[in-house]
């Protein structure tokens, strides 16, 4: 009987209804997002261009929220989309691999469950609102490292440090609690869950899988109160293998371990408090057993070291080299310094992009005093990690998950030597900090103002042209930099005889394209759009993307960092735009455009096209062609053109305004009032006497003058540094000085029943070698002490002596004085 319901059950599934999807329809979005082609556009520039299709938004998906943690568990809703039909054939589709359930609400709009994945960044996905037939619908959902999403979005364990600790010593018993935000989920009761992460498999191999598993439920059917506490109970021993994990909150309606629901997630972290009797027994003896068992599995794996960059020499290079170096959230100076795992550093920084075969990551701290913290010298000092925490592509397996990996193969081991057993060197001998002798700063060029340009070799100029221009291409690694430059305007609202960046962008091989532009609207100053989308940042300013990750820590200015190590930054100074530009030195002679040859030579920064040089002493006017040589080509153009004037103005005429004619020094004339205002704000800084002058406004020479000083500033930050490496203390001695770079001296001494054989100091010499080596402290009298003694008892007598001779004296002329009295 129930065999015979199936051909009614499939022509149900069928004849659901609702509108059928149009796929190959020209005038429908459907099956069509992105496409510019056909009567009319499903691009993302329609909108502006006024051109799209009239179910554009209901193919195209808008969604809010638009992030949230790779966890998954968030619900978002769909833009713009009503659906008055069947409210259970919702299937979300996330990166055609993984299939959550949507549903639609009471007042009609479509609903998706972010699923659990193993990847941070943009996730494409699909929506089908019939049973999984088709998915003609598509948007994009952007996945966060999970300690990259607000903590109101995450249940909280309270007290974590007591969670990690628990049963490490008399005092780290009792109960747990965490809290949530009950309004997140809405339902009357729910259940928390333990999850455990493990990576199982050969390392290294194809067979190296990554997987999250539920373990078992803390509580079922509790009141979703916001609020629970428990006294832990040791795992059964099925489950004791898990040793890190995060806890779980859903409804109460939901099965055991059922995957991709409405739910919150707990930090990830140690599950000192679930393991068992052994480890509460002799947490030290358990912790050591781990540690070194993790030991011997390391001896084994490759050397993933060899593969890291070294770190700067100084906090302020680690600071200016934002290409490769971004700030470590864990120790950062510009959050009160609270450095956890580093006491003794007030800033750490980890290397943006993880090595290229292992998937690892450098990490570098730095003290008060600007100098590297070593682990040869504390335990403070930074870590190496083999994988990296904020993940590699391509994601999902070992040891490439963003902040899982890192957490099995560098936080846990961690743990185990370090912080439950007294087994640090351990550690510490596979976890050594990088110094920094084969560090080489990058090179930096900037272009800002009206605009001005100081090129990798040094070269400074001014070229204000109106149109889009090629600032930089790199054959090594295929990158490409364009700006567009415009009029500014004249106090009195017409239009200046100087220009100013007012867009940039940039891409690198196959890499995402990114723009940055000005706006017209004083409450974003600045749009940043992704492959001609615009991007939001209300509630993410970190992204992972293709080639390239993106920081916007403040409203004027955007930091891209990409997979060649190359780093821009744009802001918004004065009136127009200001772009930094930094390189690794393996950019050397493969560079052009209006930022010049970096080559070490500046005489030929003024390289055409076509290979034909300027003379470095060439012209305003030659200079000003040699600029109009850069133009973007049509072909060539990074972009994005999604308003009618863009392209009238841009689009449909020549890359350069060959009708613009801008102010050439040799065209200025001043009023005496206007010299000395002039003189009096920009000093000697002929860039910003150029803006006054074209701009007429002080305001915008003064951003020029900043942005001048911020260049050269960054430049002093990044001058090369000598260090002399690591010097270790003698063999029963001490050492005093923790600091090699050029110039800096460190003493030794030995113990008790020792004596120095060698120098007492060294010192860093400017060809990176120490004036001595490490002296020897062998056994024996300490003879420093002892002829310290000797010539202190030395000293004694002979005291003793003056003081006799003295009091004879004055003993024999007190007597003559009597003999002489009558």
């Amino acid at each position: 009987m129930k065999l015979a319901l199936l051909p009614w059950i499939m022509m149900l599934l069928v004849t659901i209804p609702g509108p059928r999807p149009t796929a190959g329809n020209p005038r429908s979005c459907s099956l069509r997002c992105g496409e510019q082609e056909g009567l009319c556009s499903c691009h993302p520039t329609c909108m502006g261009l006024h051109n799209c299709c009239e179910d554009f938004l209901n193919y195209c998906l808008e969604i809010s929220p638009s992030s949230g943690s790779m966890m998954g568990g968030k619900d978002f809703v769909v833009q713009h989309l009503k659906w008055p039909y069947s409210t259970d054939g919702v299937f979300c589709r996330f990166k055609d691999s993984v299939q959550t359930l949507g549903y639609v609400d009471s007042l009609n709009r479509v609903h998706c469950i972010s699923p659990l994945l193993y990847e941070s960044g943009h996730i494409p996905f699909t929506i089908s609102l019939d049973n999984g037939r088709s998915f003609p619908r598509a948007g994009t959902w952007l996945a966060a490292h999970p300690y990259k999403v607000s903590e109101s979005e995450k249940s909280q364990l309270v007290n974590e440090t007591h969670w990690q600790y628990y049963g490490t010593a008399a005092d780290t018993g009792g109960n747990l609690s965490l809290t949530w935000n009950a309004s997140l989920l809405p339902m009357p009761a729910v259940t928390i869950e333990l999850w455990g992460y493990e990576e199982t498999g050969k390392p290294y191999s194809e067979n190296w899988m990554a997987k999250w598993s539920y373990l078992y439920s803390l509580t079922r059917n509790t009141p979703n109160s916001g609020f629970f506490t428990f006294t832990p109970e040791p795992a059964s021993p099925e489950h004791q293998r898990w040793k890190v994990g995060a806890l779980r909150i859903s409804s109460s309606g939901n099965y055991a371990g059922q995957q991709d629901v409405l739910a919150l997630w707990t930090n990830d972290h140690a599950l000192a408090w679930h393991l068992g009797d052994d480890f509460r027994a002799d947490s030290v003896t358990w912790a050591r057993k781990q540690c070194l068992a993790w030991e011997a599995l390391e001896d084994q794996l490759p050397n993933f070291l060899t593969e890291l960059p070294d770190c700067p020499c100084t906090l302020a290079q680690a600071r200016a080299d934002s290409g490769r170096f971004f700030t470590d959230y864990g120790c950062d100076i510009e959050h009160g310094s609270v450095c956890t795992y580093h006491p003794g550093a007030v800033h750490c920084v980890r290397s943006v992009q993880a090595s290229p075969r292992y998937g690892s990551g450098q990490q570098c701290c730095y003290t008060a005093a600007g100098t590297q913290l070593l682990t040869s010298d504390s335990t403070s000092g930074s870590t190496p990690d083999r994988g990296h925490d904020w993940g590699a592509p391509p994601y999902r397996t070992p040891p490439r998950v963003p902040g899982m990996s890192h957490w099995l193969y560098d936080v846990m081991s961690f743990y185990y030597c370090c912080l439950w057993a007294p087994e640090c060197s351990r550690y510490m001998k596979r976890r050594p900090s990088s110094d920094c002798r084969s560090y080489r700063p990058p090179r930096l060029a900037s272009a800002f103002g009206d605009p001005h340009f100081v090129t990798f070799d040094g070269t400074s100029f001014s070229f204000s042209g109106s149109g889009e221009y090629v600032l930089l291409e790199a054959t090594l690694s295929d990158l490409r930099v364009q700006g567009r430059a415009q009029p500014g305007k004249m106090p009195n609202g017409t239009e200046a005889r100087g220009t100013g960046l007012t867009a940039v962008a940039v891409q690198e091989d196959n890499s995402d394209v990114l723009e940055v532009r000005l706006t017209d609207s004083p409450q974003v100053l600045l749009q940043v759009l992704l492959n001609q989308k615009a991007l939001s940042f209300t509630e993410q300013n970190w992204m992972d993307l293709k080639g390239m990750f993106l920081s916007v820590t403040s409203e004027d200015k955007v930091s891209i960092m990409l997979s060649s190590g190359a780093g821009l930054e744009v802001s918004k100074q004065g009136p127009f735009l200001g772009v930094t530009i930094l390189l690794p030195e393996k950019f050397l002679t493969h560079t052009h455009g209006l930022l010049g040859t970096l080559n070490d030579n500046p005489k030929d920064d003024f390289t055409l096209s076509n290979g034909q040089v300027l003379p470095p002493n060439a012209s305003a006017q030659q200079v000003f062609q040699f600029g109009a040589n850069w133009t973007v080509s049509s072909t060539s153009s990074l972009f994005t053109y999604d308003s009618q004037f863009l392209v009238d103005k841009f689009l449909n005429q020549p890359k350069h305004d060959p009708n613009f004619k801008p102010l050439f020094p040799n065209e200025i004339t001043l009023r005496p009032s206007q010299g000395e205002e002039m003189d009096k704000l920009c000093e000697s800084d002929r860039f910003c006497i150029l803006d006054v002058i074209s701009t007429g406004d002080l305001s915008v020479g003064n951003a020029t003058r900043a942005a001048h000083q911020l260049h050269q500033q960054r430049l002093k930050s990044l001058q090369p540094v000598v260090s002399c490496g690591w010097l270790p203390p003698p063999s029963n001695g001490h050492k005093e000085g923790l600091k090699y770079l050029v110039d800096s001296i460190v003493r030794f001494s030995c113990k008790s029943g020792y004596n120095l054989v060698g120098s007492e100091s060294s010192t860093c010499r400017a060809d990176g070698t120490w004036s001595t080596p490490t002296p020897e402290c062998q056994p024996g009298r300490n003879y420093t002490v002892l002829l310290s003694i000797i010539f202190g008892g030395l000293a004694i007598v002979a005291l003793i002596s003056i003081i006799y001779v003295l009091l004879h004296r004055r003993r024999k002329r007190n007597m003559n004085m009597w003999s002489s009295q009558p």
